[in-house]
């Protein structure tokens, strides 16, 4: 009778389990509009996961249609925010795509090494993708009628942030990030990086999104592997950690059809508890 009844038992102390960090977590968007009317940002309901977890995760929006410094920029007004809030001197940023860029610019450029803890990106395109210059390459009609889209999105988005695709995309192409992005942006030695790539699609026994498998098609003829996106050969950056079966949308959580199956947000508490933890008590140690 006992056994029988067992499934109505409840737990003595059902909350979950908390993630002990010292710092809060800043998770940075990369390009474009990935955000639907109930999605407060792209991330979201990442963060709203975390927090249930114990972690101070934050996800603000930033332009989704601009160059890197000024993308740059609002996360760094983002994150003195969030350290005024929580009185932390450093934070960790978790950043996905572009996102990566702008935080490695934010640190290197602006000051931002003072106050940040760790960087970990997820299929941020070090070395450029060769999307980017396909789209640069597109007839010009085609060109101006993506900028145009581009500005009413991000007017719907942020309609205080100005947009400039073609200026985004084209500090996304294979030559800029080589020439002159990665020269120009060194990375901090006092700050550890870590990075993560994705792939789905040709070359790989993972679906992908059926929106984003030309995408993938074409990058994988030029750079092989791939996520949709970003090629795994360019996503490696600092201390490379693997790389994710899992497309450059459903890594976010952007489900627009079938693909593979990504739990994205037990995928970032775990960045959280295997990663910044292990950071943290290597820092905190006297």
């Amino acid at each position: 009778m006992g056994s029988s009844t067992t499934w109505l038992r409840t737990p003595s102390f059902p909350d979950p389990p908390v993630v002990p960090l010292h710092y809060p977590v800043l998770l940075m968007h990369g390009l474009g509009a990935l955000v639907f009317p109930w999605r407060k940002s792209q991330l979201h309901p990442v963060a709203t996961y975390l927090r249930q977890h114990g972690i101070r995760a934050y996800a603000p929006n930033v332009a989704p249609y601009a160059p890197i410094a000024r993308r740059a920029e609002r996360w760094r007004q983002h994150l003195q925010t969030i350290l005024e809030e929580t009185r932390a001197p450093k934070a960790h940023l978790i950043a996905h795509s572009m996102g990566g860029l702008d935080a490695r610019y934010l640190i290197s450029c602006l000051d931002g090494y003072r106050h940040v803890a760790s960087l970990t990106t997820i299929a941020t395109p070090h070395r450029g993708t060769a999307l980017a210059q396909l789209i640069l390459e597109r007839p010009k009609v085609i060109r101006r009628w993506l900028d145009r889209l581009a500005r009413r999105l991000s007017h719907l988005l942020l309609p205080d942030e100005p947009a400039a695709l073609l200026e985004a995309v084209a500090q996304l192409t294979p030559a800029y990030l080589t020439d002159v992005f990665n020269p120009e942006v060194p990375d901090c030695p006092d700050i550890p990086y870590f990075s993560w790539a994705g792939m789905a699609g040709p070359g790989t026994n993972v679906p992908i999104t059926p929106c984003i498998a030309p995408l993938a098609r074409y990058i994988y003829r030029h750079e092989g592997l791939n996520d949709g996106y970003v090629a795994v050969r360019s996503a490696r950056w600092g201390h490379f950690l693997g790389t994710l079966p899992v497309d450059h949308l459903r890594q976010v959580g952007v489900h627009l059809g079938p693909g593979a199956r990504f739990h994205e947000k037990m995928f970032f508490r775990y960045l959280c508890y295997r990663l910044c933890c292990a950071i943290e008590m290597s820092a905190f140690v006297d």
